[in-house]
């Protein structure tokens, strides 16, 4: 089963990511390397390796279900992100931890906030039994990222949103960037912000349908 994983791996990288024009070394290394089976339910362990969403959680308590994202846009957001090996990243919405296993092989340090907390414990306990001793996982709202470890110079959000918080924002390093799907749908662009002289600025980089962050919902306003 190990061999048969590995080679799912090295499938996935060739057909569903390079072929998408993801071209870093970094990104496809991570990639190649790390067991996603592992950051899945077990008995969904034989559908890791799929190009689509898959569900981790369930919905449950009101909450809406959770998704470990597409590999495709996953990679390319990445590779728009342009992490660098020196950089602090927040991982804002890191479900069961494969998006902040990654974010570790490419920079100095991750800080990974899930609000929910099963989520978060599965997160903790895969990413120790890889040994990613760059990473700290910790439990919140995901619209206020993490504050006490700020200011960070990548911001990654595992999902689709309506808008990104003010907080995020503020959170944002003097040339810090912040990648996340906005939209859902066939209307989701990967969207990258940069931070200049206080200012953020956006550009579209490509479009993408991933599952959203409830959480980032926009609240409808009322009207006369």
């Amino acid at each position: 089963m190990t061999a048969d994983f590995h080679e799912q791996r090295v499938k996935m990288v060739d057909g569903q990511v390079r072929t998408t024009d993801v071209t870093n070394v970094a990104i496809l290394s991570a990639m190649l390397t790390l067991p996603r089976e592992d950051f899945v339910p077990a008995a969904k362990r034989a559908l890791a390796y799929i190009d689509e969403d898959l569900e981790v959680a369930p919905a449950r308590d009101g909450k809406p279900a959770r998704f470990l994202m597409e590999p495709s846009p996953f990679a390319r957001l990445l590779q728009l992100a342009g992490v660098r090996s020196g950089d602090l990243v927040l991982d804002v919405g890191c479900g069961t931890g494969y998006s902040t296993a990654v974010l570790s092989r490419l920079a100095s340090f991750v800080v990974a906030v899930e609000s929910d907390s099963e989520l978060a414990g599965r997160a903790s306990e895969v990413l120790a039994s890889l040994g990613c001793e760059n990473v700290s996982v910790v439990e919140g709202p995901l619209t206020d990222g993490h504050a006490a470890q700020a200011p960070y110079d990548v911001i990654f959000i595992n999902g689709a949103v309506d808008e990104v918080s003010p907080a995020l924002f503020d959170q944002l390093n003097e040339g810090g960037r912040l990648v996340a799907v906005v939209g859902e749908g066939n209307s989701g662009w990967a969207t990258l912000y940069v931070k200049e002289d206080g200012l953020v600025s956006r550009r579209h980089g490509f479009n993408a349908a991933v599952k959203p962050l409830a959480e980032f919902r926009r609240v409808p306003a009322f009207e006369f």
